[in-house]
């Protein structure tokens, strides 16, 4: 590869981490993510505007962009960590776990995340990591015994840790994490268990 080449590759690359790293501060910080601007952005991380367009296309490319940053070391424990997340977990303990840990998340971002399903067009459901992570549910639902509709089970566990519902009772209604956790594994686990096996077995 040619030097210029290289060095501009380089270049882009750093700026890309700057963007990402300016953004994610003031997502954290910002009371109101919504007013953020691609040029308030560009400002904190010093770079034009241009290249922070060049770089994710435009602002929900930002916001999937920090979105998987952030959930990289969640995607590699579910994608090859141990138990509760990993794949060789029995599907009736890994469901809880999933939601537990998605739910931890998003009340960690919750900024960025509300950002961001309000990012997915007219529905949040039409956003990338939603359907990412209801084919994920629904796969591991798929192997319980006795539970017929698996698709429909994933969109509705997911709702139930809907960032906007996050942010209604963290915020709003003042519910603590530690409640809302235990609520939401109540409810995880008799979704999960209250199925027969058609085996016969216990």
């Amino acid at each position: 590869m040619p030097e210029p080449e290289r060095r501009a590759r380089k270049d882009a690359a750093r700026n890309r981490q700057a963007v990402l790293e300016a953004a994610d501060g003031l997502f954290a910080g910002s009371e109101s993510p919504e007013d953020l601007t691609m040029a308030d952005i560009a400002a904190a991380a010093g770079v034009g505007k241009g290249t922070v367009f060049r770089a994710f296309g435009d602002r929900a490319g930002l916001l999937r962009a920090l979105y998987a940053d952030r959930l990289e070391p969640v995607r590699e424990a579910v994608e090859v960590g141990p138990p509760p997340l990993g794949p060789t977990t029995a599907p009736q303990e890994r469901v809880p776990a999933l939601l537990d840990t998605l739910l931890c998340f998003k009340l960690d971002n919750r900024r960025l995340v509300l950002a961001l399903e309000e990012s997915g067009s007219t529905s949040p459901y039409q956003a990338e990591h939603y359907g990412l992570w209801h084919g994920l549910l629904r796969s591991v639902l798929e192997q319980i015994p006795g539970l017929t509709d698996p698709d429909f089970t994933a969109h509705a566990l997911l709702a139930a840790i809907r960032a906007d519902l996050v942010e209604r009772l963290a915020g709003q209604d003042g519910v603590s994490r530690e409640r809302l956790r235990a609520q939401l594994a109540t409810y995880a686990r008799k979704v999960v268990t209250s199925h027969p096996d058609p085996s016969g077995r216990s």
